[in-house]
């Protein structure tokens, strides 16, 4: 039988503090890297292009047209999935560290026991990284080593289900915001994957983050991006330490017990 290929489809803006570490994890992980870039303006793509040939395949630049059009690079990452030669595609942003349940030692080796049993979409458990006003600036190389508090978070079942196998017609990424490829004969694996997601590593990167963001006005007429495009930096308020859990190791990580919503966008 053949080696599954996997796919790993990355948009970016002034992604500069994740991007590197993303596409290093992704490699490790058992996929190629298509980077979409939404005309980023910091060190983004330069970081980028000295991963082309190891592991990154493709640098494509969407315009943005000064907005944040979320719906169309949402529908531009599905083209590429059906336009490439991958058995497996997963919808992954800059700031997110996937990886699979134990005790599997790679997301591609878990694959291969997902494709074998005759799933075609795995959902990740999503377990959010954050600063905390112990610990409040982890805005540098190293905030992997440095922010190592935690929740779990689960809006609604299956809230990250986006990885999933190729498909004769296209999916739809879109509608759900891109938390749920959708399409018919829907068969999703029973064991959640996992994701570390650095939500933002400080205050002030939080502002840059979703204060400083132009959103497209008609999505949020339809209700996306609300949250976030009403936070105010005076609002931001950090947990402490004793209210969030401790990273130990990724076979420890624990997605019990999740919330409902993000503390820094209801701590008023």
């Amino acid at each position: 039988m053949a080696k599954l290929t996997a796919l790993a489809i990355l948009a970016t803006y002034n992604e500069q503090r994740f991007v590197r570490a993303c596409i290093e994890n992704l490699a490790r992980q058992g996929f190629e890297t298509y980077l979409l870039d939404n005309e980023s303006t910091d060190g983004t793509v330069e970081i980028a292009r000295q991963y082309l040939g190891r592991g990154l395949i493709a640098i494509e630049s969407l315009p943005r047209d000064g907005f944040y059009r979320w719906e169309r690079i949402l529908q531009r990452k599905v083209e590429i999935a059906q336009t490439s030669g991958h058995d497996w595609f997963m919808h992954v942003d800059a700031d997110e560290i996937r990886l699979p349940p134990p005790p599997f030692r790679t997301i591609h080796e878990a694959l291969g026991e997902v494709d074998s049993q005759g799933y075609n979409a795995v959902n990740f458990a999503e377990l959010c990284f954050v600063p905390t006003r112990e610990e409040p600036d982890h805005d540098h190389p190293q905030f992997q080593d440095t922010m190592r508090r935690y929740y779990a978070i689960r809006p609604f079942p299956h809230n990250r289900l986006n990885l999933w196998k190729r498909q004769a017609s296209s999916p739809d990424l879109a509608s759900s915001g891109g938390h749920q490829i959708g399409f018919p004969e829907l068969k999703v694996y029973p064991t959640d994957f996992l994701m570390r997601h650095y939500l933002f590593l400080s205050t002030a990167h939080a502002k840059e983050k979703w204060i400083d963001r132009h959103y497209d006005p008609e999505e949020l007429e339809r209700g996306w991006h609300r949250s976030r495009a009403r936070l105010q930096a005076s609002a931001i308020r950090l947990q402490s330490s004793n209210e969030l859990r401790l990273y130990r190791s990724d076979q420890e990580l624990d997605a019990s017990e999740p919330l409902q919503a993000h503390p820094v966008f209801s701590l008023r």
